[in-house]
């Protein structure tokens, strides 16, 4: 139950019941009429900006409406008090009641409490991380893994259909490069000396197991063969160790794919699906044979002083035309792009999201303009940039892995501080914020370090029931009906603070899947995480408001419902970050 929805549409039919409005109600857009938590807590629980949006409209000063809409808004017997505030504001207090049978349904509704149907089921495809399969992940792929993972959770806790998927970047020039430095740590497998790895080759030590791989099942037959005849045989197993690797990496970092789409398939069978997008957008008239002028600045690979075969991406929002064909008669890498689209397009998707790092920038105007050009408008393309992550260790700034030869690998960093300081720290930025990320500062116990806050507040609330269970033996918590045992129990106004801190959780949900920002999510958690914390150390203070009161059996049993309730949406929230909620924390 949306606590903010169930206003909007009580305030909704209070207006309908006034005179001024009902005369004019076709002229009028209730779509504008808002509500939302005050922004000063003390002022009531709900606000409502009705009066300020219909006052013009309907010709009249927007307090003196809102004193109308006020005295409309006191028959409902949940409005314990309500009041005009500035030009026209309306701020709501709600009865004790309200909190009360809100807390009840929270607790009914336990792990599916603000699950949404804002998605009706809408197919969306989330595409992230999508690495070069050249090498381990670094910490820049980690980001974009975490963001792309939390976006999908959070949008499939909210009703939509989704579907997870990596697009391996495994035809081009980079495979090449890839299968010629694995050749090398095969023959060094074999025993020769091969000294330095060349200048544009990878130098990882990452690739010495795939050269002994090789070695152990090809033996020396691939050394008597010509490049022409070895590269394909080579670049076939490096792709595969790779991605093996890759998978690996994330599934350390608890992210898993529902499709990982191999770019070859495009050019598979003479790239057909590349040739039918082409022939797709030049029926639509989007292609066009001409020549484009040079650009400012850096010069782009696929740029030639010669006619082209081009995409008339101008005309759907982009700032250039873009090549499809060289003059050679092969596809640029843009025309794997549209084939790409297009094929997410045929398989029903309507709505597609790309994660992409922050170096990605020039694409996004592109890749719309893919997306409009294919779908004819019909299909809505996303593109999230995630800036860079800085690594420190106690404010100094962490040095370059051996393992891979020039950056700190995911893996690397994950095995250090584990896979939820990772994932919830990478989400506790925005993801087009630079993040600088601490060894020292996520690992330690402390307010401070976010995650540690947040699951050390679930693992609280389940010594509560382990406490409630050794002041009375005989109590089956879970035969207990803890909803009806909150009704009319819970009512100190720290209590009914924690209710009202826990209701805004659908809010959260639905607005973080509108806006496409995880990171919301565990902003909210931090936030619930410090008002139990909160209401935890007022009980060492005040014994009348602690949990569990061995002198009174009923009032502890009602107490339990409300920390059900913030260990409910605690997990459900970890759970879109993808972050464990453990029972105990040592």
């Amino acid at each position: 139950m949306n606590l903010f929805t169930d206003f909007e549409v009580r305030i909704k039919n209070a207006l309908e019941q006034i005179d001024i409005v009902r005369e004019k109600r076709s002229e009028l857009d209730f779509g504008r009429v808002g509500v939302e938590p005050p922004r000063d807590a003390s002022h009531g629980d709900v606000a409502t900006n009705a009066a300020m949006v219909l006052s013009k409209p309907l010709g009249t000063n927007p307090r003196a409406l809102a004193e109308i809409i006020v005295a409309k808004l006191k028959e409902d017997a949940d409005v314990a008090d309500v009041s005009v505030a500035g030009p026209g504001f309306i701020n709501i207090r709600l009865s004790v009641g309200y909190w009360q049978r809100l807390l009840a349904t929270m607790i009914s509704e336990g792990g599916k409490f603000g699950r949404s149907k804002l998605g009706e089921g809408q197919k969306v495809n989330v595409e992230y991380v999508s690495a070069n399969p050249t090498g381990p992940m670094h910490v820049g792929h980690c980001r974009g893994a975490v963001v792309g993972d939390a976006l999908a959770n959070l949008l499939g806790f909210a009703g939509y259909d989704v579907t997870k998927e990596y697009y391996i970047n495994d035809a081009g020039s980079q495979i090449d490069v890839l299968a010629r430095s694995v050749f090398i740590r095969y023959r060094e497998a074999l025993g020769e000396q091969v000294g330095e790895i060349p200048p544009g080759l990878y130098p990882g030590d990452y690739l010495v197991p795939v050269g002994e791989a090789l070695a152990r099942e090809f033996g020396t037959k691939l050394r008597g063969m010509t490049e022409e005849q070895w590269l394909p045989i080579v670049k076939d197993r490096a792709i595969d160790a790779m991605m093996a690797m890759i998978r690996e990496d994330l599934d350390a970092l608890n992210v898993h794919h529902d499709v990982f789409f191999s770019e070859r398939t495009l050019h598979a069978n003479g790239a057909a699906l590349i040739r039918t997008a082409i022939n797709d957008l030049t029926f639509k008239g989007y292609v066009y044979k001409g020549a484009l002028p040079p650009p400012k600045g850096q010069m782009p690979e696929d740029w030639e002083d010669r006619e082209q075969t081009l995409f008339r991406s101008t005309e759907v929002g982009d700032d250039i035309d873009r090549p499809l064909i060289k003059s050679d008669g092969s596809y640029t890498y843009f025309a794997a792009d549209v084939a790409y689209f297009k094929n997410k397009f045929d398989r029903g998707f309507n709505e597609m999201i790309y994660i992409l790092g922050a170096d990605h920038g020039g694409y996004v105007k592109r890749l719309e303009a893919v997306a409009r050009g294919v779908s004819e408008g019909a299909a809505k393309l996303t593109v999230l940039l995630c800036q860079l992550v800085k690594l420190y260790r106690n404010g100094e700034p962490v040095k370059m892995s051996k393992r891979s030869g020039d950056f700190v690998t995911l893996r690397e960093v994950v095995d250090e501080v584990g896979r939820d300081s990772v994932r919830f720290m990478m989400l506790y930025r925005k993801n087009s914020e630079p993040l600088d990320f601490d060894f020292a500062k996520v690992t330690e116990q402390s307010k401070d370090n976010p995650v540690f806050y947040v699951q050390y507040a679930h693992a609280r609330c389940m010594s509560v029931f382990r406490q409630a269970k050794e002041a009375f033996p005989d109590l089956d918590i879970a035969a207990l009906d803890l909803s009806k045992a909150v009704l009319g129990a819970i009512s100190d106004p720290a209590e009914l603070q924690l209710v009202a801190k826990i209701a805004e959780f659908p809010r959260i949900v639905e607005a973080a899947a509108q806006s496409q920002e995880p990171h919301r999510i565990a902003f909210y958690l931090y936030d619930l995480a410090s008002s139990f914390h909160g209401h935890w150390n007022k009980g060492k203070d005040l014994p009348e408001l602690r949990f569990v009161n061995d002198k009174n059996r009923e009032l502890s049993i009602a107490r339990l419902g409300l920390v059900y309730a913030v260990a409910s949406v605690l997990k459900s929230g970890l759970g879109i970050t993808g972050t464990a909620a453990p029972d105990e924390m040592r």
